[in-house]
């Protein structure tokens, strides 16, 4: 458990692909995964970090003079911001006239969030819709908060569902299951050591937490199955075999299994967080592709797609 007051990095609504009905999604701010195709980037610290444009950049140097920790300087007529002294204490967005530099990760004080997700209360209700509880990794951060949070949503009549990587301590799920509608568990790989490979851990707790979250007795929450599918990583039939094959083998209670084509839409933001996309050799897969890897699952007994 983490002690510090999450970090929020975006407050999505109108999200039609994270839950039942229409959704808003809350983005949290650190996660234990570091998956190579990340598209949220900016989630994956713990810390406020700060995203910056420096192609777009002027050279007025107003972020230059402004910063406390004299992290930012110019070089080339740019400004450029060194990543190991900056804390993203934000100062500097305030004063680029361009608009340029902006600050991942902001606190809510929970009334405050519960006052901003009732916002879209009606599409909730018209939709069979609710809150998502998304990240980086939800169930990382302090769950003093997360839970009282999930408490008050589902008081107020909201449902709530979790999107999980399932690297995290079991007793992490408990907390949550009297207020949790629904769990969207990914699955990356089922070979250890690809999975390592790519997302920098092996996948035993992750399998391990969603055979404990399938047999809990105080679990009312279904489980929908989320597997990114990523042509040189995944996206083979004896891949996905081999996950259909364990999901049986393990009597995984799950309502669906959704294949995720891979996109690469968050690329850019690597530049801005002064970090490389190490995910340029990936390719999607097409729809007739992802058909035919959901009919693999459709085989194995589970709603695919």
């Amino acid at each position: 458990m983490r002690n510090m007051t999450p970090l929020i990095t975006n407050i999505q609504r109108f999200s039609i692909h994270d839950g039942d009905g229409i959704r808003t999604t809350v983005f949290f701010k650190g996660c234990p995964l570091h998956c190579t195709w990340c598209h949220n980037p900016e989630t994956q610290q713990y810390k406020k970090q700060i995203l910056t444009d420096p192609e777009k950049c002027t050279g007025c140097a107003s972020c230059v003079r402004v910063c406390p920790q004299g992290a930012v300087h110019l070089e080339g007529g740019k400004e450029t911001t060194d990543r190991m002294i900056c804390d993203g204490c934000g100062t500097c967005t305030e004063y680029c006239i361009l608009n340029l530099r902006e600050t991942a990760g902001k606190e809510y004080e929970i009334k405050n969030l519960v006052k901003e997700l009732k916002k879209d209360e009606i599409f909730y209700e018209q939709s069979g819709g609710g809150v998502t509880l998304s990240g980086g990794e939800v169930l990382s951060v302090d769950m003093d908060y997360i839970e009282a949070l999930a408490k008050e949503l589902v008081r107020q009549g909201i449902t709530v569902t979790v999107d999980t990587c399932g690297h995290v301590p079991y007793e992490n799920f408990q907390r949550l299951l009297p207020y949790v509608s629904a769990f969207l568990y990914d699955i990356k790989a089922m070979d250890s050591e690809i999975h390592k490979q790519y997302t920098g851990v092996d996948n035993t707790l992750i399998l391990e937490n969603l055979k404990k979250l399938s047999s809990d007795a105080k679990r009312k929450a279904k489980i929908y199955i989320r597997i990114p599918v990523i042509k040189g990583v995944n996206a083979e039939d004896a891949e996905m075999e081999a996950i259909a094959g364990w999901l049986k083998a393990q009597r995984i209670q799950a309502s669906q299994v959704n294949l995720l084509p891979y996109h690469n839409t968050g690329s850019s933001k690597y530049g801005r967080l002064g970090e490389t996309y190490r995910g340029g050799e990936f390719e999607t897969p097409d729809k007739e592709e992802i058909e035919r890897l959901s009919e693999i699952f459709r085989k194995a007994g589970f709603q695919s797609n």
